[in-house]
Formats: structure tokens, C-alpha cells, sequence
């Protein structure tokens, strides 16, 4: 059996396609063989904005044995693959004497554990990113070194929250203290940041003609070549990774015809889908191909930015989500965002499985990964930033303990959390934001 470097790309047409993990790339050719090296860690974080209904998301008891809240029991089909964690606070998204904007504050702190200056000008100033930390030591193992993703895009000047910049409601990744990462909220364009553009991509009617085939075609005699020499097993998960590239490519392509027929929204970019289910899986399908093809080991998605005033009719919710988050408790009001809370749920669990669904060695993709959903806020009508709706979804290469409900000391910083899942990226960063250690509660 042929033995392929695991960085094996696909090329032609001036593209490279990343491969999935196949046999052949820890073929053991003689018994005197090294043994297969392990499958990567990846790391990837969801924010939603708003917070939640803590009392429906937070589950009752402890350990194993707990029992699954009303928000998260659609998850429940993958208990065994992921931990809720309460208990874990971001202290620096408080005022500490700055007054109104914990929105905005959610969102740039949710990361980076540190306080944003309170400015509505050019000096925006926060922290790093734990994605850019651990981007800036172990970017360079992958083509991207990390993916950035959002629904919406946002503006980022501006006032947006209180005398708080809109860069800081908008962006939960910044390369450094000053400088925002842009998040890419068009499926098609993220799609070639993973399979590249080509080489008539600077003009337009080219471009287009280049994307009516697919990646897949301007690769065919490479790939062909490939397969003639891999066994039975390898060309399986070959033609599998092949179908689900090309799905997706339909999927962007039905998705932008759709938004060029229907889409009434002005403020919508071109070729964004007006459906929002639609556009959030192909943002999750984008980030599990690139986390399949090893082409980036590190992943941001904004389901919303802080603040978001979006409504969710398809769940019946015809008001503001921004706007329903300030309920006073009125229960009309809470049960509405409990709605939201549970549709978003639901798509984190086509995330899940979607990532389980990728063999890997022995193993799969969601194993091999360490993926935070969660939000800067937990009761948004207090606009408090303690006891945060947290999940931590995969294993980190069977390196931490899944299937809990994990109690923490309430004020513990979620920067340790952060710090735990950089070790296991094999990032040599000592402390973020205000972390005060290791999280040790989620060890195997």
C-alpha cells in the first residue's frame, strides 16, 4: 500500500484539496514500523449572543448521573461526547467602573478575558484571543491558521453599545490588543479560503466560470491517480470525503440562488443565504471539512454578534432576540427566548454530529477536537457575567472526561478552561485574560 505524507494535497487548476486522514498516511509497511501517530487536536469556539434562560439550561445534579436540561436535552443523543460546565465567570466583562455596554463587553471579553477601553473611536483596545494565541504558536502546522465565521457582519466603527466601539460587539477574535480578526459570513467565500481560488480568480467573469465546475473536477486526474494506488478501505473514505465536498458545493450553490430569487433583506450581502438555518450549516459544515482536511486545527463562529436584535420567526418568535432578553422576568417574554435558546441547541447538535460522523484512525473528528459553544452572558436582563451557559464538546484526543455535568466554584474564570484546552494544542502559553491555573476538573 502506497504511503502518503498526512499534508497530501489534490492539485490542479492552481487549487490544492487537503485529504482526510487515511490509512495510508500511517500505512505500517513492516513490522519494524513506528507506530501510527496520533490524529491532531483541533480547538473551536461558538458564541451566541444574549445569554440564556438559566433555569432551563442548566441541568440538575452532578457528575454522570445528572440530569439533562429542558434547553440542552436535544443534545442528549451525544451526552457521552461533551460536558456542561457551570460555574465559569468572565470577570473583565463586568463595568469595573465603565458603565453601561455588557454586551458589548460579552463579546470582546468572551475570548479574551480582558477589559476592553471604553471608546467609540479608532483606539479600540481589549487582548488577545485564546483562538489567536494559540493561532500565533501552532498556526503554522496548517495552511490556515485559523478560520473565523460569523451570520452577521457588522460594523466595525462606530458607536454600537453604550459608547463601546462597534468592533468590540461584532468580533469575539482579535489578532492582537488593537486589531480584530474579520470574520467571513459568505459560505461561498469561506469555501475558498479552504480549496483555494484558482488562477483566473482576479477577474470576475472568470471567477464565475471557474466555480461553475467544482473543486472536485479541476483535481479529477490527480485524484484519480491517488486512488488507483490506495486499498479498499482508503478509497471508501476517500469517495465518502468526495460526497460530502460536493455536497456542500451544491448546498452553497442552491443557497445563493435561493438568496438572489427571494431575498428581501437590503442589508444582507450578496449570495448570503436569507435562510438562517441554511447559512449556520454551511458555516458548521465549512468549519468540519476544514477541521477533516486538516486544513486549519482552529475555528471562531459568531452565531450572532452581541446584541443581535435578530427575530426567529421559524420558531414562532417575531420580536427582537435583543429585545426579548430584557423580559423582567415577564414569563411570555423568557418563554420566547427559551425558544431561541433551543433552536440554537439544535443547531449545535447537526454540528455534532456532523463532526462524529468523520472517521478518524480509530477514532473521529469531534474526539480529536475540544469545541466551546457558549455566550458571554448568562441572565441577559441582569446582564450578568458569572455562572455562563458553557459546553465543552469532544474529547481532545481522549484527554478529557466527557459525559458530565462538571459543578465549578462560582467566580471560577473561564480563562483556565482556556488555558487547559491550549495545552492540549501544545501551545506554551502560561495564562490568559485573568486565568488563576489549569481547569483540572475536565482531566481524564
Amino acid at each position: 500500500m502506497k504511503s502518503l505524507d498526512r499534508r497530501t494535497f489534490l492539485r490542479g487548476a492552481g487549487l490544492g484539496i487537503g485529504l482526510p486522514l487515511l490509512n495510508a498516511m500511517n500505512a505500517n509497511t513492516s513490522v519494524f514500523a513506528a507506530a501510527p501517530k496520533p490524529a491532531p487536536n483541533r480547538m473551536a469556539f461558538i458564541f451566541f449572543p444574549n445569554g440564556a434562560i438559566m433555569d432551563s439550561w442548566k441541568p440538575t445534579g452532578e457528575g454522570d448521573s445528572y440530569v439533562q436540561s429542558d434547553t440542552l436535552k436535544v443534545l442528549e443523543d451525544f451526552r457521552s461526547d461533551f460536558n456542561v460546565i457551570t460555574g465559569l465567570a468572565q470577570d473583565m466583562g463586568r463595568a469595573h467602573g465603565d458603565g453601561a455596554g455588557d454586551h458589548a463587553r460579552c463579546a470582546s471579553t468572551y475570548l479574551t478575558g480582558a477589559h476592553p477601553y471604553k471608546t467609540s473611536g479608532a483606539d479600540i483596545k481589549v487582548g488577545v484571543s485564546v483562538d489567536q494565541a494559540a493561532a500565533h504558536q501552532v498556526g503554522f502546522r496548517t495552511r490556515l491558521p485559523s478560520l473565523e465565521l460569523g451570520l452577521r457582519q457588522g460594523r466595525n466603527a462606530g458607536n454600537c453599545d453604550s459608547g463601546y466601539s462597534c468592533a468590540y460587539s461584532n468580533n469575539v477574535s482579535w489578532k492582537t490588543e488593537n486589531v480584530p480578526m474579520a470574520k467571513e459570513i459568505n459560505p461561498r467565500l469561506a469555501f475558498e479560503r479552504i480549496f483555494g481560488t484558482g488562477e483566473k480568480a482576479d477577474e470576475s467573469r472568470q471567477r464565475r466560470d471557474f466555480y461553475r465546475k467544482s473543486v472536485l473536477d479541476l483535481v479529477k486526474q490527480d485524484a484519480q491517480a491517488l486512488v488507483n494506488q490506495l486499498g479498499k478501505e482508503d478509497r471508501r473514505k476517500l469517495d465518502e470525503y468526495f460526497q460530502s465536498v460536493r455536497e456542500l458545493e451544491l448546498r452553497v450553490q442552491r443557497a445563493e440562488e435561493l438568496a438572489n430569487i427571494e431575498r428581501p433583506e437590503l442589508e444582507l450581502p450578496d449570495n448570503v443565504p436569507s435562510s438562517f438555518e441554511e447559512h449556520m450549516h454551511l458555516m458548521y459544515d465549512i468549519i468540519a471539512l476544514a477541521f477533516q482536511t486538516d486544513s486549519t486545527r482552529i475555528a471562531t463562529l459568531m452565531l450572532g454578534n452581541a446584541g443581535s436584535n435578530r427575530s426567529y420567526k421559524m420558531v414562532g418568535v417575531n420580536e427582537g432576540h435583543h429585545q426579548l432578553s430584557h423580559h423582567r422576568n415577564e414569563a411570555e417574554m423568557m418563554d420566547k427566548i427559551r425558544k431561541i435558546d433551543l433552536y440554537l441547541a439544535e443547531g449545535f447538535k447537526y454540528f455534532l454530529k456532523k463532526v462524529k460522523s468523520m472517521p478518524e484512525g480509530e477514532s473521529n473528528v469531534l474526539d480529536n477536537s475540544m469545541i466551546v459553544y457558549g455566550s458571554g452572558l448568562s441572565d441577559a436582563n441582569r446582564h450578568n457575567h458569572h455562572d455562563l451557559p458553557i459546553v465543552l464538546a469532544g474529547s481532545g484526543g481522549k484527554t478529557i472526561q466527557t459525559g458530565r455535568h462538571i459543578v465549578l466554584p462560582e467566580e471560577t474564570p473561564l480563562n483556565n478552561l482556556f488555558l487547559s484546552v491550549l495545552d492540549r494544542m501544545n501551545a506554551d502559553i502560561k495564562s490568559i485574560g485573568d486565568s488563576t491555573g489549569r481547569l483540572l476538573e475536565i482531566n481524564a
